[in-house]
């Protein structure tokens, strides 16, 4: 492979991944992201899609409040974001790109663009504050390598759009908003842009390749996931002279909580429940009359998990009836399991011999899923459909653990995970 391939160096891969990383979003509101992705993807002359076709609206989940939606579109807009972009995007986050349109869709991949609620270190160790390029936001921070990503997703669209008239199927990337809490892949699934697919890639920075020069070529095993709020909706009273008139939602939502915890784990694998928030009441006097629980359940496979989410709604809504309330369960996101194909990862392995960067000893064909990720929604979309899907972690150090608030990487990887890619991706296409 020639060096014409990589027309973006290791230097501009860097810049890009810092100039993201000054600017984080949170999922589904990731505008300023959006708009620069684009202006960068025109560059290479290509046309990326944006706006409502980019997500299903009936299947978006968990998208934040309108004022959270209103405030990151203008924070975007004061940060210097394309108005066109933003005017093109209607409100809806995530871009499309297709390297062949006129060509029968062969490879998808899925690079994740959104950040995590988590305060950046300000400490004088910690690089991107030693070097001028932390977050600008408080309370975001890019903790997980998504920054790192939009810069490897960006180096291979540099390095297909010069071969767009050797291909001889479609290449089509995705810049899929709200990774974090499982919430942008059902929606780009559900508006077709994996129909008819023959392989989907995803890729991730670390996890458990958090050594330089390592790799693992499949991961298997990740866990489905449903993320969903509670809200139980009672009557106050005084708290001394006529609680028998109240409906106490707090005692309704920490009922529930107790019973769901105390599901029977499933036989046919690892099961989970987190009852992550319980918010209630306005005072000490007082029978609360509402209450707010954040949860989520996670199971091996997919049926594993519709069964704890199932018991646990049954559960809500009983608890409900017992302590007098009104109550909804809200879904804000949710993942399949899946597990990447032994022939993908036979392809991930062999171009990776013709990468320095991975070395032979460090190389592994698989290793267990970390936690859960959205993409196994597209994986599982695909291999529905026949196709096949993997799901590969690039090694580099970490200085710290995803989503912690010193964590970053080295930056070295990310020249290397260009042409990996770009090996992988040209590999399917011809095979």
């Amino acid at each position: 492979m020639t060096e014409h391939h990589f027309p973006l160096s290791q230097e501009r891969l860097a810049a890009l991944r810092r100039l993201f990383h000054q600017h984080p979003e949170t999922g589904m509101a990731e505008f300023w992201t959006t708009a620069r992705l684009a202006e960068e993807l025109e560059a290479f002359g290509l046309s990326p899609v944006a706006g409502d076709a980019v997500t299903a609206p009936e299947a978006r989940m968990g998208v934040p409040s309108p004022e959270v939606m209103r405030d990151a579109l203008q924070r975007a807009e004061a940060e210097g974001a394309s108005r066109a972009w933003l005017e093109r995007m209607n409100g809806t986050t995530g871009l499309v790109v297709d390297l062949r349109p006129d060509l029968p869709l062969g490879t998808v991949l899925r690079f994740d663009i959104d950040a995590v609620s988590v305060q950046e270190s300000a400490s004088p160790e910690h690089r991107p504050t030693k070097e001028g390029f932390a977050s600008l936001h408080d309370g975001l921070c890019h903790a997980c390598g998504h920054d790192g990503h939009m810069a490897v997703g960006l180096g291979l669209a540099a390095a297909l759009a010069p071969l767009r008239a050797e291909l001889k199927h479609n290449v089509r990337l995705l810049f899929q908003p709200g990774e974090e809490g499982c919430r942008g892949a059902r929606a780009m699934t559900s508006a077709g842009w994996l129909n008819r697919a023959r392989h989907f890639l995803a890729a991730h920075i670390g996890m458990w390749a958090d050594q330089d020069h390592a790799l693992v070529c499949g991961a298997r095993g990740f866990l489905a996931t449903t993320k969903f709020d509670v809200e139980f909706r009672g009557r106050a009273a005084h708290a001394g002279a006529e609680p028998e008139k109240g409906a106490n939602s707090l005692l309704a939502a920490a009922s529930a909580a107790l019973n769901m915890h105390a599901l029977p784990r499933h036989g046919q694998g690892d099961s989970r429940i987190t009852v992550g928030m319980l918010e209630a009441g306005s005072g000490r006097n007082i029978i609360p009359d509402h209450a707010r629980m954040v949860c989520e359940t996670r199971g091996a496979t997919t049926a594993v998990n519709n069964y704890m989410f199932e018991h646990c709604r049954a559960i809500i809504e009983h608890t409900a009836a017992m302590y007098e309330q009104a109550c909804s369960v809200r879904l804000m996101g949710g993942s399949d399991s899946a597990d990447s194909d032994d022939s993908l990862r036979r392809v991930v392995r062999e171009a990776a011999r013709a990468v320095p960067w991975f070395h032979e000893e460090l190389i592994r064909d698989s290793a267990p899923g970390f936690g859960s990720d959205d993409a196994c929604v597209h994986m599982a979309a695909v291999q529905k459909q026949g196709g096949d899907a993997a799901y590969f972690m690039l090694g580099s150090r970490l200085a710290a653990g995803h989503h912690a608030p010193d964590f970053d990487f080295n930056e070295d990887v990310l020249s290397p995970s260009v042409e990996l890619l770009t090996r992988v991706t040209l590999a399917l296409d011809r095979a």
